[in-house]
């Protein structure tokens, strides 16, 4: 019990602040890498405040900078830290945090992108999926030229159920650009309804939670930015492989402004592409005339599951790409301009 009143009391003492360790260190945002610092501690305070009670848990915080988030997470009573930093600027700042809590920060310097969790945390925290999600958890400010590729990276761990999710349905709160904070928690038939929401929402359940005014940043950014709460569902709202589901999706909202049987149809070679659009929204019972925004998960999810038998019928058709067939036949079409010529001269 005396370890635990330790545990649960623990304060980092006092440091310099963050807006010395940036002067300290020398430390300025990277624009090209659309690094933008939280200077304020009671708003870290209130965004780690959002991934719920961290007391004795293992968390993964990405994209540290010069630790604003890190120190409310350590404050937040947690068993270990684990914070992967790619800009090796930041590191003396989070190893200056580090000395603070003995054992209790780990840094690591490298990319979020291609770093492997699985093995960081003990095998003791593993959950079935079925179960309540582990005590691990992801944080993270992230910079927004990543943040779209890596929750596509870690949506696509969800449905393998490995990476960070190999625990368990371990929990992420992070930052994005309001805009895609509002993409990807967007409701069927809503203006920000996007591929994002769909990909994001049939394998999590995903909460806008908070909003940070660009003010509240260093340097301001031109945009607010969005606090995002996924919590990974115990059964995806569509079960088929993770690179199919993407694939429908995308077709579908690559015209997004048209009716969704314009981009759907793009799954499909030209020379039968109307017969075979008109037979995928025939057997998923969609209709032709919705727009892709107007299209719900279980829309997708009747479209997925009927194209995953028009590719089991036909091997071919998932390895099918539009814009191939389209550059093939531009090439056609210029050797016959070209052969013309020729022949006119």
């Amino acid at each position: 019990m005396a370890a635990s009143g330790r545990l649960r009391a623990f304060r980092l003492p006092p440091l310099p602040t963050i807006r010395e360790i940036i002067k300290l260190f020398r430390l300025q945002a990277v624009k090209q890498l659309s690094q933008n610092f939280l200077l304020d501690l009671r708003l870290t305070d209130k965004i780690v405040r959002q991934a719920g009670n961290l007391t004795n848990a293992y968390v993964y915080e990405v994209g540290p900078g010069p630790g604003g988030i890190t120190r409310s997470i350590l404050n937040a009573n947690v068993a270990e830290l684990l914070v992967v930093e790619k800009d090796s600027r930041f590191i003396p700042g989070l190893q200056m945090l580090s000395d603070a809590a003995p054992g209790k920060l780990r840094i690591v310097h490298g990319d979020v992108l291609t770093f492997k969790i699985e093995k960081a945390f003990p095998e003791s925290l593993k959950r079935q999926w079925e179960d309540d999600p582990p005590d691990v958890h992801i944080i993270g400010n992230l910079p927004f030229s990543v943040s779209t590729p890596l929750i596509i990276k870690w949506l696509e761990n969800v449905s393998h159920r490995d990476g960070p999710f190999a625990y368990g349905r371990t929990q992420m709160t992070l930052t994005f650009q309001k805009e895609v904070a509002e993409r990807l928690t967007a409701s069927t038939g809503s203006r920000a309804r996007s591929r994002l929401s769909v990909m994001a929402q049939y394998l999590c359940r995903v909460q806008h939670i908070l909003t940070v005014p660009g003010r509240a940043f260093v340097p301001k950014p031109e945009v607010d930015v969005g606090v995002v709460h996924f919590t990974p569902l115990t059964q995806p709202g569509i079960r088929q492989p993770f690179k199919l589901v993407e694939k429908v999706v995308q077709n579908a909202f690559q015209f997004r402004r048209k009716y969704c049987h314009r981009g759907l149809g793009m799954l499909f070679p030209e020379a039968r592409r109307l017969e075979s659009t008109g037979k995928l929204l025939q057997l998923a019972d969609v209709d032709p005339t919705l727009r892709p925004s107007q299209l719900s998960v279980s829309h997708f999810k009747s479209l997925c599951d009927v194209y995953r038998k028009m590719c089991d019928e036909d091997p071919h058709l998932f390895a099918y790409n539009y814009r191939e067939e389209l550059k093939k036949n531009k090439s056609k079409n210029q050797e016959k301009e070209d052969d013309r010529e020729s022949y006119r001269l």
